[in-house]
């Protein structure tokens, strides 16, 4: 790609469908060669069953240029599907031109990063345990290319607005941990018709917070959202932790971020 012959290769990985900015992972860049050695490892936090059920990854390698544009190589894509558990498998495929997204990853919504909640419905205290652990690959807000995320959580409908809480917030970190813990004074029956909301904020000093994403567990849901919220109510005092996609859809109730 380079006037002496050479390249100065790396790689990019995406998961596809989703939001390419919250889940890149990107290796070193080896310079002057067009047989490069990485030997490193990138993991991708989060991963669930449904994932592994309709991804796909994306290979991408391109050549980094300090003066102009970095250009594209070639690619390749991996289904997740072909994948097993605990067993690494090894791939020697040839690189592709560019290739064009679906249509119906177009429409999509886009994933802003991922969640990891613990629930718990506690029969001794009568009431429902959120465990707000930590978020991964979440999208950048920021012009230094990270956030200050900080977490909400509603129980809904909440007619009198009391059921907010709010984690504390983490500065620059697309990755942030927060092990903070909120409880709900519940009926287990009461509960059964409510629903958890979710939506991850970007702080801003004497400006609006940005939304960054959010998900609903409830009776309303499919997949692992409802086998998430299921459990918790059907299993009294067991903990069931589950990592959630955070997609740009913002809850009509959390349109403006305190």
């Amino acid at each position: 790609m380079d006037f002496n012959g050479l390249a100065d290769p790396y790689v990019k990985l995406h998961l596809l469908p989703g939001a390419c900015k919250a889940n890149k992972l990107k290796t070193r860049t080896q310079r002057n060669t067009l047989n490069p050695v990485w030997n490193e490892g990138l993991t991708y936090t989060g991963i669930t069953g449904e994932d592994m059920a309709r991804k796909t990854l994306r290979v991408s390698v391109c050549d980094e240029d300090k003066l102009t544009h970095n250009e594209f190589i070639g690619e390749t894509r991996v289904p997740l599907r072909r994948l097993k558990p605990a067993q690494k498998k090894h791939f020697n495929i040839c690189l592709e031109p560019q290739i064009p997204l679906e249509q119906a990853e177009q429409w999509e919504l886009e994933e802003r990063g991922r969640i990891l909640l613990a629930l718990t419905y506690s029969s001794e205290r009568r009431g429902l345990l959120v465990g707000i652990l930590r978020c991964a690959h979440l999208a950048a807000m920021d012009v230094n290319g990270y956030s200050d995320p900080y977490v909400k959580t509603y129980l809904k409908p909440d007619m009198e607005k009391k059921s907010k809480h709010k984690t504390s917030v983490k500065k620059k970190t697309l990755n942030p941990e927060y092990n903070e813990e909120f409880f709900y004074e519940i009926d287990q029956s009461e509960l059964a018709q409510k629903s958890l909301e979710i939506t991850v904020w970007d702080y801003d000093i004497g400006k609006s917070n940005d939304f960054i994403g959010g998900t609903t567990l409830g009776r309303g849901c499919k997949g692992e959202r409802l086998q998430h919220w299921l459990g918790c109510l059907q299993t009294p005092d067991q903990r069931w932790e589950q990592w959630h996609t955070l997609t740009n859809e913002l809850p009509e109730s959390s349109a403006f971020a305190p």
